[in-house]
């Protein structure tokens, strides 16, 4: 299987001035997590880094520290994630027949789960992990009104990693480009293009790294496993 890690991103909302994958939980960059679960995978065969050039030498560095023993790109990110997910499906291998997309930031995910994503999205043209929604969720109006309350046992808070069928991901930003769609994920593309995005149950230790005390969580949550 073949893995893009989505990884372009700063660390405005972390209070950084530089990529925040770079910060360290356990004396570990967040990105070497990601990295070693994606190691201990044994679906994974290949992995793309897709981020700006300017972190690369820091990236090659982390590798050579990790010693890790898959073949691992390094790609060129744009100015969206949107962006940086389709300059990863160009440099994809052309072997390459299902992708899995992760962002860096998820540095929590486990090897079981990059493994269940493998084996769904096999039998499938898209899949997300996610799991339930745990509590209410309220619609607010732009006055802070509440306008709805939606039935949670109809709603899942989305994760990554995501994975998809190349050549139609492939069409889905492309028709994305040419119609002008921004969103926040590639299943969003997907369902926009009316294709069928299954769901794979996610982890709740699934956490993305945004604020400083997501750091503490993760730290917490290692610190439990290793």
């Amino acid at each position: 299987m073949h893995l893009l890690i989505p990884a372009a991103g700063s660390g405005k909302r972390m209070g950084a001035n530089r990529n925040k994958l770079l910060l360290q939980v356990r004396s570990k960059p967040l990105i070497a997590w990601t990295l070693l679960a994606a190691e201990a995978a044994s679906s994974i065969s290949w992995i793309g880094i897709v981020s700006q050039s300017a972190d690369w030498d820091d990236f090659k560095s982390i590798i050579a520290d990790l010693n890790l023993k898959k073949t691992i790109a390094l790609i060129p990110g744009g100015s969206t994630r949107q962006e940086s997910v389709y300059n990863g499906l160009q440099a994809l291998p052309l072997n390459a027949e299902q992708v899995l997309i992760h962002d860096g930031a998820r540095c929590l995910v486990t090897p079981n789960l990059f493994d269940a994503c493998s084996e769904a999205i096999l039998h499938c043209p898209g899949l997300i992990a996610a799991v339930p929604v745990k509590d209410t969720i309220k619609v607010v109006d732009d006055n802070g009104i509440i306008t709805s309350t939606p039935d949670r046992k109809q709603l899942w808070a989305a994760q990554t990693p995501q994975g998809f069928d190349v050549n139609l991901l492939k069409q889905c930003h492309t028709q994305g480009v040419r119609q002008g769609w921004e969103v926040t994920d590639d299943a969003a593309l997907f369902e926009k293009c009316g294709m069928e995005v299954r769901i794979v149950p996610g982890e709740e230790t699934n956490l993305k790294i945004t604020t400083p005390q997501d750091l503490a969580i993760a730290e917490f949550i290692l610190s439990h496993r290793y």
